[in-house]
């Protein structure tokens, strides 16, 4: 079957067509994305309606991207940004019944499970007990577990792009408000982790997302060009050095650094913050990058529920 994922995040819009089946690994086909930054569109918890016109424009455009290369279904969903708008479920509506399809709300903590289910297809159960983080545009997602289903998963208000909007407001960054932020960021992981150390250390430590990508990449990590495949670790120490240089770096130098796009820049630092705070206060010495995140745990669900063919 060729299946599409629409997904509705913070940051991008994006359309991946895959070529999946019941026991098979998805396989991209094609990618239609771009950066609609839906989270600066919030007029306080309101998406604005320049934003909902730009988002609406965009499914469509991708609807017919979708019919063009084939697909035969589509899984579309959104995260926060429109979880979060008081208007974002009226907003939905609109598109659902103007563009005639359906469009799923994900809480935070089905972003959590999705990913996990995602992340333990990828490596297989000699990974043992997995924990997995994951650093959106509006959310930290940290999940674990033995099995596909975690035994524990949260989304914490900790994204890359939320934070570098209503804590770092300055280029270079200002320190007081780095330092702020830091407080912020390590108090609220600090909440979370006697909820995952009850079920003891993982054997396998994993992250997905850009975010987790671009500081592997920019820690001396393989770039993107060499595949899937090749091993690629943000160490812990990695982390640290990077959440302290990022500091004194204005956006202009962030953009040069291998990897790392312009539009991304901004908040790269927020996310080398979460990062560092995250392996630090989890005790993990390093994470191991995923390829597979909540797009392929989407279609995985889809391809699950299926019936089987005889």
């Amino acid at each position: 079957m060729r299946m599409g994922v629409l997904d509705i995040g913070s940051n991008t819009v994006h359309l991946l067509v895959m070529d999946a089946h019941q026991g098979g690994k998805p396989l991209p086909a094609y990618s239609h994305k771009v950066e609609l930054r839906l989270a600066e569109h919030l007029d306080g918890d309101r998406l604005s309606d320049e934003g909902a016109k730009r988002l609406h424009s965009f499914i469509k455009e991708s609807l017919q991207v979708a019919e063009d290369k084939g697909v035969q279904e589509i899984q579309a969903f959104a995260t926060s940004a429109i979880r979060e708008a008081v208007n974002g479920e009226e907003i939905l509506q609109w598109i659902r019944t103007d563009l005639e399809t359906q469009i799923e709300v994900l809480s935070g903590a089905d972003e959590a499970r999705l990913t996990f289910l995602a992340v333990r297809r990828w490596f297989g159960w000699s990974s043992n007990r997995l924990q997995v983080f994951d650093i959106g545009g509006g959310s930290l997602e940290i999940a674990t577990g033995i099995d596909e289903e975690p035994d524990a998963a949260v989304s914490v208000p900790l994204g890359a792009g939320r934070l570098t909007r209503a804590w770092l407001t300055a280029d270079p960054p200002d320190p007081e408000q780095v330092r702020a932020l830091r407080r912020h960021v390590r108090a609220e992981i600090a909440a979370q982790v006697a909820g995952f150390t009850r079920y003891g250390r993982p054997d396998h430590a994993v992250a997905t997302s850009k975010t987790f990508k671009q500081l592997a990449r920019i820690a001396g990590a393989a770039p993107s060009s060499e595949g899937p495949f090749v091993r690629r670790l943000l160490t812990r120490e990695s982390a640290k050095d990077w959440a302290d240089r990022l500091t004194r770096m204005p956006i202009e130098e962030r953009q040069a650094l291998p990897g790392v796009s312009e539009a991304r820049a901004p908040q790269l630092l927020a996310g080398a913050i979460v990062a560092d705070a995250a392996m630090d206060l989890f005790d993990i010495p390093a994470l191991e990058v995923c390829p597979w995140a909540l797009r392929e745990g989407v279609i995985l669900r889809r391809l699950d529920r299926l019936p089987r063919t005889p």
